[in-house]
């Protein structure tokens, strides 16, 4: 039989915040992170802001040799996972460390590291003085490698990646693998660190970043009739996800369950999703299916929604499809109006949104949407400016990827 998979731990580095505790109580306070670029001087760029980290210095959590040998997206899923392993409250090294395992995502891995490199090689005299660390700080797979190398975790490790829907995949694994009995513990997330000039560029003349340079603040504005594109923003999230009885049996304290999981494709475009939502709502579908459950059941769905004029509208098709057009209780909300679009890191920090909604039956606000776009469903109740209070029991969690990829996760709570 299929084992329960649950929640145990949280672990959160975001633009909103460094820790799950700030980086909540921001998202509830209805806070933008978006600001001007200090990572690279963006003066020659169409669009000049994001939303970075604030006030974070790896040095403060990470030793002299990681530091050396990691990429920033590494060492991010380093504190991020730190945290949750610390809140889960519980010692795994008195585990079979065969039992314990990491499967995490990142969308692009070490841009950072490949961009300096490069740069330096194609800079120089044309001799070849790549750094001994160049491979194994760039490949994606590493921030699962050294989460396991770090706390001695034996079992399952490897890295999912589907563009912006990668911490769903991520987190999708790991509930299968508990579930089937794989694992009794499975550290997982998402980590990403985009901002750099090759990948803001590269975003940049696709068009597809908001250019609202004289009010970054407000530049992320999903379902509103003026919005431009999304806005960019880096940093990790971590859930450890635990066996249901192995979770029990030590007392631990849960934030709720993983009740179902899907992955459709659009088989559409590169980048564009399907304007209709056929793929996304297919994977809703599958997902609540597997959960039990109808749509008209779920509570609040923390949507993709990345403030592009075709996405935010293709995902509202989705969940409307669904629903038969009928008027219902569910609540959305688009959080990354707050935190810009973390690519791969999205899902991890939008599931631990939808668990902590469940926790404290709050249920957080999309900002900066002034005038709604007159195509919005009137039948779909979105909560905007501020934060409200809500019964949540069950949430569903949307991640849509470059590539056509459609990932989502139900979360219910005990």
């Amino acid at each position: 039989m299929l084992k329960r998979v649950v929640i145990t731990g949280l672990g959160a580095l975001t633009p909103l915040g460094n820790s799950v505790k700030y980086f909540w109580k921001n998202v509830v306070a209805g806070k933008s992170a978006a600001a001007k670029i200090t990572h690279f001087d963006p003066a020659l760029f169409r669009t000049q802001f994001a939303c970075e980290l604030k006030d974070f210095n790896a040095a403060d959590f990470l030793d002299r040799a990681d530091l050396k040998r990691t990429d920033p997206f590494t060492q991010y899923a380093l504190v991020a996972s730190d945290e949750a392993i610390k809140d889960s409250g519980f010692d795994f090294n008195t585990m079979d460390p065969f039992d314990v395992g990491v499967i995490w995502g990142s969308g692009q891995g070490g841009m950072e590291t490949f961009e300096e490199q490069v740069r330096d090689y194609t800079l120089g005299d044309s001799h070849p003085r790549f750094s001994p660390f160049f491979v194994p700080k760039l490949i994606t797979n590493m921030a699962s490698g050294m989460i396991s190398i770090r706390h001695g975790y034996m079992g399952i490790n490897y890295t999912t990646v589907s563009a912006c829907a990668t911490s769903n995949t991520a987190i999708m694994d790991a509930f299968n693998y508990i579930r089937l009995g794989k694992a009794k513990v499975i550290i997982t997330g998402g980590s990403e660190a985009p901002i750099t000039a090759a990948s803001f560029g590269g975003f940049s003349s696709m068009k597809a970043m908001s250019t609202r340079n004289s009010d970054p603040v407000a530049a992320s504005r999903p379902f509103d009739a003026d919005r431009d594109g999304f806005v960019m923003g880096e940093g990790a999230g971590a859930l450890v996800l635990e066996e249901y009885k192995h979770a029990v049996a030590r007392g631990a304290h849960i934030y709720g369950e993983v009740r179902g999981a899907a992955m459709t494709a659009d088989a559409y475009h590169m980048t564009a999703t399907h304007p209709e939502g056929l793929g996304a709502a297919k994977g809703m579908q599958l997902a609540l299916q597997e959960a039990g459950v109808a749509i008209t059941d779920v509570d609040y769905v923390n949507m993709h929604a990345t403030s592009t004029p075709v996405g935010d509208l293709s995902e509202l098709k989705a969940i409307l499809s669904l629903t038969k057009k009928e008027k219902n209780k569910i609540q959305i909300s688009a959080t990354k109006s707050m935190t810009g679009h973390l690519l791969g890191a999205a899902g991890a920090i939008e599931a631990i949104i939808c668990l902590l909604a469940m926790r404290d039956n709050v249920i957080p606000p999309t900002i900066n949407t002034t005038v709604l776009d007159p195509a919005v469903p009137d039948s779909l109740n979105i909560v905007l400016k501020e934060a409200i209070s809500y019964p949540v029991n069950l949430t569903m969690s949307n991640t849509f990827g470059f590539g056509g990829h459609n990932g989502i996760v139900v979360f219910g709570k005990l």
